[in-house]
C-alpha cells in the first residue's frame, strides 16, 4: 500500500486490478516529504595533522643542529679528529652545523694528514713544490709568504710529519753562496725557527768549540706529539767517524751533546737517508746497519739491514710506511731488479721480502750506457706505493699492489725527486719567527 494510500492497495502495497491508485495529496509520491540528507563527514582534522608535522619538524631541526644526534660535542670531535682531512672537507655539505664544526681550526690540526705531494730544489729558483693532492691548488702556499722575501734563496734539505730541514742564503751571489744557515719551518702554519751555531765545551778540557763545518743534520718531528721537534747533528772526526751527537731542541732552544753509543766506526750514509718511527729516529750506514736513537737522546740501538740484498757493495735505503720501517735497493749494475722488505719483528730486527719488481720494465724501457741510474726516493706514508725517478727524464709511482705506474713527471726541469710533504696544522709549542 503507498504511503497514505486508500483502501484499493493490497496487503504489500499491491495495486488491485480494476481499482484506479488513489488520488490523494498524501498518496502522490512526489508529495512525500524528502528523505532526510546523509549526515555529514566528521571535518577534516586539519588543526591536528598541522601540528603533528610541525612537531615533526622540529624534532628533525633539533637533530639537524646535532651533527650525529644526541652524541655530544667532545667524543664526536674526537671521532673526526681520527679522520683523514680530504673526508672532514667532503662532510662539510652535510649540514651547516656540520659545515662550522668541520670548519673548526683546532679539530683540522688534529686530523691526520695524507701526502700532499714533495718540495723539491730547482737550479734556478731554490725551493718548489710538486702538487699530488689531485686537482686544486696545494693544501699550503710553497714560496713560503711567511717569510717575507728575507732570504734570496732557500732549499730543503728533509721532510719529517710535515715540518721542513732548510738551508737559507741571505745573498746567493758570488762567494756568498758560501754563506748560508739551517732553519726549521712549518708551511701549514708558518712558523720557522733558524738553528743556532753549534757551539759545545770540548769533551777533554771544556773549552768551547765552534762546529761550523757541519753538513748532516737531521731532523726529527712526530706530528703524533707536536709539542717539539729536535734536530741531530753527528761530530764527526777527520775519518768520517764520531764520538758525540748534538742535539738541538726546540723547546730549549739550544744544543747539547750526548755521547755515540753506536760505536767509533759507524759512518752514516747522511740525508735522506734516516726515518723517524714511534719517537725513534733511525740513520743508514755504510756497514750494512741500521742505527737508532730516541728523540732525548737516551735509548741507542743497532741492527742489520736485510741479509738477502741483490747488491753488497751498495747501500740500502730506509723510510716509514703505515707504522712500519722499510729497507729497498735497486740493483743498477745488474738486472735493475727492485727488492723491498719490511721489518716484520722490530724486536728482532727480522726483515721480510715484501716485493720485487723489474724498474725497466716499470719504466718501459732498458737503461742505455749513458742513462742515470734508477733511485727510489720516497715511499708513500700511508699505502704500499713507492717513487721513483731515472735521475734524468721521467719520475713515475709504483703500486706495489696492483703493479699500477702513474707518471708524475717527464721532465727534468719540472720534477726529479723530492721531500715528500704531509701537512701538518698543529704548532710547536716554542715560539718561532
Amino acid at each position: 500500500m503507498p504511503p497514505g494510500g486508500g483502501a484499493g492497495g493490497g496487503e504489500h502495497g499491491c495495486t488491485v486490478p480494476g481499482h484506479p491508485p488513489a488520488t490523494g495529496r498524501l498518496g502522490r509520491a512526489e508529495d512525500a516529504p524528502p528523505h532526510p540528507p546523509p549526515p555529514p563527514p566528521p571535518p577534516f582534522p586539519a588543526t591536528d595533522v598541522s601540528l603533528e608535522m610541525k612537531k615533526k619538524q622540529k624534532q628533525e631541526d633539533e637533530q639537524e643542529q646535532q651533527p650525529l644526534g644526541s652524541l655530544p660535542e667532545g667524543p664526536l670531535v674526537d671521532i673526526l679528529s681520527r679522520v683523514p682531512y680530504k673526508s672532514l672537507c667532503r662532510f662539510k655539505c652535510v649540514s651547516k652545523p656540520w659545515l662550522a664544526l668541520c670548519s673548526d681550526p683546532k679539530l683540522r690540526k688534529r686530523c691526520p694528514q695524507t701526502l700532499s705531494g714533495f718540495f723539491f730544489n730547482k737550479s734556478k729558483c731554490g725551493l718548489s713544490f710538486r702538487n699530488l693532492s689531485g686537482k686544486g691548488a696545494p693544501m699550503v702556499d710553497p714560496s713560503l709568504p711567511f717569510l717575507g722575501g728575507k732570504y734570496e734563496r732557500v732549499e730543503v734539505e728533509q721532510s719529517c710529519g710535515g715540518l721542513l730541514l732548510c738551508k737559507y742564503w741571505e745573498s746567493y751571489k758570488g762567494r756568498n753562496k758560501k754563506k748560508y744557515g739551517y732553519a726549521v719551518c712549518n708551511p701549514a702554519t708558518g712558523q720557522w725557527k733558524v738553528l743556532t751555531l753549534i757551539v759545545l765545551p770540548d769533551p777533554v778540557d771544556g773549552v768551547p768549540v765552534i762546529y761550523d763545518d757541519i753538513d748532516d743534520f737531521f731532523l726529527a718531528f712526530d706530528a703524533a706529539n707536536p709539542s717539539r721537534f729536535v734536530v741531530f747533528a753527528p761530530l764527526s772526526n777527520s775519518f768520517g767517524e764520531f764520538a758525540q751527537v748534538a742535539i738541538f731542541s726546540s723547546d730549549t732552544r739550544r744544543w747539547t751533546s750526548v755521547e755515540n753509543e753506536w760505536g767509533y766506526k759507524n759512518v752514516l750514509i747522511g740525508k735522506p737517508e734516516c726515518a723517524l718511527l714511534n719517537g725513534t729516529m733511525h740513520f743508514g750506514t755504510h756497514y750494512g746497519t741500521i742505527v737508532t736513537v730516541d728523540m732525548e737522546g737516551k735509548v741507542w740501538r743497532e741492527f742489520d739491514m736485510p741479509d738477502d740484498t741483490p747488491d753488497k757493495h751498495n747501500y740500502t735505503s730506509i723510510g716509514q710506511s703505515q707504522g712500519c720501517l722499510y729497507a729497498w735497493q735497486i740493483d743498477n749494475d745488474n738486472d735493475c731488479k727492485l727488492c723491498v722488505w719490511v721489518l716484520q719483528d722490530y724486536a728482532t730486527g727480522k726483515w721480510t721480502l715484501k716485493h720485487t719488481a723489474n724498474v725497466s720494465e716499470i719504466f718501459g724501457r732498458q737503461l742505455d750506457e749513458d742513462d742515470h741510474s734508477y733511485t727510489l726516493f720516497a715511499i708513500h706514508p700511508d699505502c704500499n706505493m713507492v717513487f721513483i725517478t731515472d735521475s734524468e727524464n721521467m719520475t713515475l709511482s709504483y703500486d706495489m699492489d696492483n703493479q699500477k705506474v702513474s707518471a708524475i713527471s717527464t721532465s727534468r726541469t719540472e720534477f726529479v725527486d723530492g721531500a715528500l710533504y704531509v701537512p701538518c696544522f698543529a704548532e710547536w709549542l716554542a715560539e718561532g719567527h
